[in-house]
């Protein structure tokens, strides 16, 4: 009967996690199409250094050391998870222990020592959240339910190293009881004098209950954690490495190029254009309205935020009290994002551009039309108070790039809408007129012709 729960349970998280994983793809696969291919050694020198190594994390190097010790628990404990796995389909107990002998003792210890320097950051994270309140972590857009699934998450993180000290401390136990069916393990770091001291005096049958419960609140935690993992910030456990991987390798100075406006200025110069000419009679939208016009590596990005608040924290528009939070930047591209992804899903033809139109069976991103857009998320005076300076693009340790949308949503403002604030007017006429940001009496390069 175990065994066939075991399965059940099993199978739907699967099939549950599956669908919900599969629509975050959907999601991020709604932005635009971009090449982020080639330089694969650099690519994969920045997972290996960024993703498994936190190499960024360490400018901040306290908060840093707690989550390592989170980080690399969590990397061993699938060794433990993979053996209650086995033992949960096969029915058996302890599947490793007499193939592996020492070597086995070696790894649960390792685990077990790993997972209470775990146990001790979990607190250290419960502690600068709710009662020390780091100022980053205390930001208005974390109101709700940011707040409350980060804190959910450490609470799962209690559950469980409880079930795995419950569940080893009650076998070490039972090992001296009853032999034929508890394999020997060895003495383990914590467990061998923490089972005797908690479960020393029960009878054999409670340990064995205590054991039993003690596996199955490790499982169901880790279960339920890959469940909620798509409706977590906590995402960022699986995508921060195709995102570093994906990441951007150009200079952080060097903006994308947009052709078109290129192409006209090379016209105005008498430079001959390598594009020929567009036949198409309505202008190009520039920039970047809504999530269709951002790169499927922006809604990555977006997906993979972490939260944490490194790049509002040195933003300098944030810190001069500007409206402007780059982590809430990425959390509304999220949103809209799911929000979008939701009501393709439903297929609901009220969201479709032409609503009156009855050849329309199907909603599609294509033909999708919900009035809404990312400015509803997005105020423009947030967007206007970015520097451009790239500050959260370097301080973020998944190597997301806040900038980037920012500065497509500012193009579509300006290029496409034609408006922004009134004092850039100013510097634009002056850049047609001169060449320079300043109005000068003089076009910029006037001076090489008296050279």
């Amino acid at each position: 009967m175990g065994q066939i729960i075991f399965i059940l349970i099993a199978s739907l998280t699967g099939y549950f996690s599956f669908k919900q994983y599969r629509k975050i793809y959907k999601n991020i696969m709604l932005g635009k199409s971009i090449n982020r291919s080639g330089e694969g050694s650099t690519r994969w020198q920045n997972v290996l250094l960024v993703a498994f190594g936190q190499k960024k994390m360490f400018k901040n190097w306290i908060p840093a050391i707690f989550h390592l010790f989170i980080y690399v628990a969590f990397l061993f404990t699938q060794v433990e998870l993979l053996e209650i796995i086995i033992d949960g389909v096969f029915g058996v107990h302890r599947f490793f222990a007499p193939f592996l002998g020492g070597l086995y003792t070696f790894i649960i210890s390792s685990i077990e020592v790993l997972s209470f320097l775990a146990l001790i950051a979990t607190f250290v994270f419960l502690y600068r959240r709710n009662l020390l309140k780091v100022p980053r972590l205390v930001k208005s857009e974390l109101n709700g339910w940011p707040k409350l699934d980060a804190n959910m998450i450490l609470i799962g993180e209690l559950l469980l190293v409880t079930g795995i000290f419950t569940m080893n401390g009650a076998d070490s136990v039972l090992q001296s009881i009853d032999p034929s069916h508890f394999p020997d393990t060895g003495k383990l770091a914590i467990s061998a004098w923490l089972g005797p001291a908690m479960f020393g005096g029960l009878e054999p049958e409670s340990l064995m209950l205590v054991e039993r419960f003690g596996w199955w609140l490790h499982l169901v935690v880790v279960l339920g954690f890959i469940s909620y993992l798509p409706y977590s910030k906590h995402l960022h456990i699986f995508l921060a490495f195709p995102n570093v991987y994906f990441s951007n390798l150009k200079s952080r100075g060097e903006m994308e190029n947009m052709p078109e406006i290129m192409n006209e200025v090379k016209s105005m110069l008498g430079i001959e254009s390598e594009v020929s000419p567009s036949t198409e009679t309505e202008l190009p939208e520039f920039g970047a309205k809504d999530i269709f016009e951002l790169s499927w590596a922006n809604i990555l990005n977006a997906y993979t935020c972490t939260e944490c608040g490194r790049c509002s924290a040195v933003c300098p528009a944030h810190l001069t009290g500007k409206k402007l939070s780059p982590r809430k930047i990425m959390m509304d591209i999220r949103d809209r994002a799911t929000e979008v992804g939701n009501n393709i899903a439903s297929g609901d033809l009220k969201y479709a551009k032409t609503k009156d139109n009855t050849d329309i069976k199907t909603l599609t991103a294509a033909n999708y039309d919900d009035g809404k857009s990312l400015f509803d998320y997005i105020s423009r005076e947030e967007l206007h108070a970015c520097t451009t300076c790239n500050a959260c693009v370097e301080a973020c340790p998944v190597m997301i790039d806040p900038l980037e949308p920012i500065l497509k949503m500012r193009r579509y403002e300006i290029l496409t809408e034609s408006a922004g604030p009134a004092d850039w007017t100013p510097m634009f006429t002056a850049m047609e007129n001169g060449g320079a940001v300043w109005q000068m009496p003089v076009e910029r390069e006037a001076w090489r012709a008296e050279v």
